[in-house]
């Protein structure tokens, strides 16, 4: 048995034809972070699985860089990434100034940041997403070719 309502999918399943017993299955089909719930006629349990991992990102910050390594889907989606700019370059080591803010994410690559002043690097890679300070300058030492969505403010 299967159904479709304003955007819930619905699957049921009969354990077996002399039971009363049965399983459901709803799927948010509209949601940006799909869920799947399964529930079940005899007992409480419930199970609830999200179409989103569970968020292991991690936020560090270094001489005023901040990085949030692997960011939830929604975190990127709210911040309309794929619309901005993209920009790329193969590995290769230049100096930089940033004149304005910067927010980037790292579609691909391997970049060290040494920021002038400072005595750490920071290194950012694919599913980074990163901002650099306005006023801020650094050299850039590019690994693995780098492609990546960018916004200055």
């Amino acid at each position: 048995m299967a159904c479709v309502s304003s955007g819930m999918w619905g699957v049921g399943i009969m354990s077996n034809a002399n039971s009363n017993r049965y399983s459901y299955l709803n799927i948010n089909k509209f949601s940006s972070n799909p869920s799947l719930v399964l529930s079940s006629s005899k007992g409480k349990r419930r199970i609830v699985a999200s179409g989103e991992k569970e968020s292991s990102s991690m936020a560090t910050e270094i001489a005023g860089v901040k990085v949030i390594n692997n960011p939830p889907q929604s975190k990127l989606a709210d911040l309309g990434v794929t619309s901005w700019p993209k920009w790329g370059c193969p590995p290769s080591k230049f100096p930089w100034t940033y004149s304005a803010k910067e927010t980037c994410y790292l579609l691909k690559g391997k970049v060290k940041v040494y920021p002038d002043g400072s005595n750490q690097a920071v290194e950012i890679g694919a599913g980074d997403l990163v901002e650099f300070p306005k006023g801020m300058s650094c050299t850039w030492d590019v690994s693995e070719e780098v492609d990546k969505h960018y916004k200055f403010e």
